[in-house]
């Protein structure tokens, strides 16, 4: 039955072949936002939560060539960003694609 819903919603779980990243302290409402379109698409996806951990919020920066706001994704090592960037990257049809690509 799940197979037939997610046909119907015109989601594909299984054709997700990226490796996703995303960085995230558990209250933000922006990594929630992003977390739930990432879910919503079927993406098994790796959490880093850094809250408080100053290392690993200075590693994601690193990563993310400077930027500290978060959340912070990468899709198969490539930052694509926040929120905003990954809910427009959606809104343009341009997600999906990035999420077939094989690691």
């Amino acid at each position: 039955m799940l197979d037939s819903l997610n046909n119907f919603l015109g989601r594909h779980p299984e054709e997700i072949k990226a490796n996703v990243e995303i960085y995230t302290w558990q209250t933000c409402p922006f990594c929630i936002r992003a977390k739930m379109l990432l879910s919503w698409k079927g993406v098994n996806y790796t959490e880093y939560k850094i809250d408080g951990d100053d290392a690993a919020r200075s590693k994601m920066a690193e990563r993310a060539n400077g930027s500290r706001t978060l959340p912070q994704i990468f899709i198969n090592d490539r930052h694509v960003g926040g929120c905003s960037e990954i809910h427009e990257l959606d809104a343009k049809g341009e997600l999906d694609p990035l999420l077939v690509e094989v690691a």
